[in-house]
């Protein structure tokens, strides 16, 4: 054999030694737990720390645990050894860090000591330990921290030996002892015994630097762990939906629940997700919206209703859409879209007021948004017809078709605006408008009268043929929230169904099907009403200036391949 031949020979054979052997997950968790007993074996026969790791994996091969990971399962098979707990059921924790700041904090002298007694757990974030006498740095969930002091004469030499030798970075350690001041003036718990309350397996990444946007999105139990930003979102999501559910009940509205699988899906114009029921054996849709169950409720003389609800659209995935995410609606009986509109002004102005206390708001970036004040109100047609330098005309009918469809595509044609596969006057009259406006209204702005075609769930405005009685809100240049004066006669509704399933059927895949039930529901009469919908997680965008994945807690992503 020739030196390259052997040379390309020797290379692919190095190539296929270093690659990773494909695995199923079950035969990876094996392998995994095989590697942990390992490990267990050879503690249990007397090896050292460094004699039981194996950094090159040389055995279990390079799927299986990293080095550290390795360390900290030897360090868990020791304690067990020892006859020491690394998960014990109970601690005899009877304060909060958060309290011991309460309580001390600018009470006490450098130096100081009290005989007040504490028993206290929380996440190691910083360790020392050197000589006699280690210091250990505890934080609560929400990242208040406290001082620890760990002394040999305190509690012995073979305790603290095992303490320098099982404590990691990213444990939960229970500390019971006198609280003090260090001779720095740092408030401390000088311990007089010790535990640990949780062994972490898994190392924290380096808290000194920002985590990447891959780490914050895949593992967002670190992402709180390490990023104030993370556990604010966090925070003051529940706030913002605790102050929504105040804004309701002090307007007398009731919260129900509607069902997640649906036989028939509506309420919105989107692209639902599919799934099968085995016990009947039936297709079903993931909810796209809450509102045609809602609106049976207002049927069934339940006049002021709302849901906070998870809804699921197969869609595209950008900074304002998810495939999963949460929206709130109400419906409001005898009310229009304008009464329904001060609604929610009112909701979004005292969620800025309870989560942040102010109506101005400061974003990520460090600018500041306004929410006070009277919000502004512009019309779609008037708008669009200022933007073209023509009056567009909407569809009122056989006898007022209003601007056609071929000269609104030809419109679009020129200025390059996308165009839909199945398009019809409405649709057209609203991707212009966005071409001219959707991302420039950053100032609070109702957008109103929408054309009855993309809207099928929408009252005939009472004024104007062709249009129907609807607002959307813009913030920061993208749709916050939507608002309606609802439908309730019968025979339109089944008008404007029958339009939606045709275009459906013309491969529209966000048009919305015939709902009998529904259809059934609104002949038993269902009073006027004015409706309101609004992303939760855009609330957040608004008053934060985060991305969708930012504010929600466990946002869905795409798997990594092995």
């Amino acid at each position: 054999m020739c030196e390259t031949q052997e040379s390309q020979t020797n290379s692919q054979t190095n190539e296929e030694e270093a690659a990773p052997v494909a695995m199923t997950t079950v035969e990876h968790a094996e392998m995994l737990l095989e590697q942990d007993r390992a490990i267990a074996r050879r503690i249990a026969d007397g090896a050292t720390l460094d004699e039981t790791v194996d950094p090159s994996n040389k055995e279990f091969g390079p799927l299986a645990h990293p080095e550290q990971v390795q360390m900290r399962v030897a360090k868990r098979a020791m304690m067990l050894d020892a006859g020491l707990q690394p998960y014990p059921v109970h601690l005899d924790v009877d304060h909060t860090i958060e309290q011991i700041r309460a309580t001390y904090d600018g009470k006490l002298q450098p130096g100081e000591e009290t005989e007040d007694m504490v028993g206290v757990a929380g996440r190691v974030l910083f360790l020392r330990n050197s000589g006699g006498l280690c210091f250990v740095q505890l934080a609560a969930g929400d990242g208040t921290k406290l001082q620890g002091m760990i002394s040999k004469k305190e509690i012995g030499a073979d305790s603290l030996k095992q303490f320098k030798q099982f404590v990691d970075l990213g444990d939960h350690l229970y500390l019971r002892g006198r609280v003090i001041a260090s001779k720095t003036g740092e408030l401390s718990v000088f311990a007089t015994e010790w535990a640990i309350a949780s062994k972490a397996l898994q190392p924290l990444p380096a808290l000194h630097k920002d985590l990447n946007d891959d780490t914050r999105t895949r593992k967002p139990y670190v992402a709180m762990i390490a990023d104030e930003k993370t556990r604010d979102m966090v925070r003051n999501r529940s706030k913002a939906v605790a102050s929504l559910r105040h804004t309701f009940a002090s307007h007398d509205f009731l919260e129900v629940e509607t069902p997640m699988l649906q036989t028939v899906h509506g309420g919105a114009a989107a692209r639902p997700f599919t799934t099968h029921m085995n016990a009947f054996d039936l297709d079903l849709y993931l909810r796209i919206a809450p509102e045609l169950f809602l609106k049976r409720c207002l049927v069934g003389g339940i006049d002021r209703v709302f849901e906070i609800n998870r809804d699921f659209r197969n869609e595209g995935v950008d900074a304002t859409h998810a495939p999963e995410f949460t929206m709130v609606e109400a419906y409001q009986a005898y009310g229009t879209y304008d009464t329904i509109g001060q609604l929610v002004k009112e909701l979004v102005q005292k969620t800025a007021m309870d989560v942040f206390g102010s109506h101005k708001v400061t974003l990520l970036d460090g600018t500041e948004y306004d929410f006070g004040g009277e919000w502004k109100t512009i019309s779609m047609y008037d708008s669009l017809s200022e933007a073209l330098g023509e009056g567009i005309v909407p569809n009122g009918g056989p006898d007022a078709p209003g601007t056609s469809v071929e000269h609104l595509g030809a419109i679009a044609d020129k200025l390059g605006v996308e165009r839909d596969e199945v398009e019809n006057h409405g649709k057209l009259v609203e991707h212009l408008w966005e071409h001219f406006y959707e991302d420039k209204l950053y100032e609070p702005t109702f957008v109103r009268d929408f054309p009855v075609e993309t809207s099928p769930l929408v009252k005939g405005h009472r004024s104007k043929p062709g249009v129907v009685e609807k607002w959307d809100l813009y913030v920061r240049g993208f749709e916050l929230a939507t608002g309606y004066s609802e439908l309730n006669d019968p025979v339109v509704q089944r008008e404007r169904f029958v339009a939606q399933a045709k275009d459906a059927m013309a491969g529209d895949e966000e048009a919305c099907d015939i709902d009998e039930d529904f259809l059934e529901a609104l002949g038993v009469g269902m009073p006027p009403a004015g409706g309101m919908g609004m992303g939760i997680d855009r609330l957040l965008i608004a008053l934060t200036g985060a991305t969708i994945r930012e504010t929600i807690t466990f946002p869905l992503v795409k798997p990594l391949v092995a």
